[in-house]
């Protein structure tokens, strides 16, 4: 059972492991309005984000699956910061129940919008998971968020049932295997 994120190439991007020293830009991301815009819909404090941030870690470290951060490519090292992708099992109080589910989720940074990094993470993310997880997948979306809906659905994932969470409009899916 793996203890931290390894380390994922693909064509453009490099997803890693999250570091104390990527806590200015999770931060940023977090506190924009139109990353969280249907994620809460609240833009998250700087306490918020650092909560955040040492989670992370704590998946790999309990649970042998979590969240990497991603970075585009620049000559083969890390350049700008692109978002973050992972798996979670985060002990949500929804009905039905997640429960022995991984949920997968994703957040890519406003300026890298449509370059299709959300789906070339997410097939590195998915492989992975494919080779070293024996857990159902899920996800769940804010069903107004089209574009997390799409990427779901081409990465495999069927919408199961409506619902909410936190007093907000919930879609479950689950990877099909």
């Amino acid at each position: 059972m793996p203890t931290q994120a390894p380390v994922i190439e693909t064509e453009r991007l490099i997803l890693r492991g999250h570091r104390a020293e990527d806590f200015e830009a999770i931060a940023a991301q977090w506190a924009d309005p139109a990353v969280v815009k249907y994620i809460g819909g609240t833009p998250s404090s700087r306490e918020a984000s650092w909560s955040r941030l040492l989670r992370y870690p704590g998946h790999w470290q309990m649970l042998g699956f979590g969240y990497w951060i991603l970075y585009e490519k620049n000559n083969g090292a890390e350049g700008a910061f692109a978002g973050e992708i992972g798996l979670a099992d985060y002990q949500r109080e929804i009905t039905p129940s997640l429960d022995g589910m991984a949920e997968m989720g994703w957040v890519i940074a406003p300026a890298f919008h449509g370059k299709g990094y959300a789906f070339e993470a997410a097939q590195a993310v998915l492989k992975w998971a494919d080779t070293h997880l024996d857990r159902q997948l899920c996800c769940i979306i804010d069903p107004q968020h089209q574009a997390s809906i799409r990427l779901a659905e081409k990465c495999g994932f069927v919408a199961q049932t409506d619902t909410t969470y936190h007093g907000s409009a919930t879609r479950i899916f689950l990877r099909r295997t």
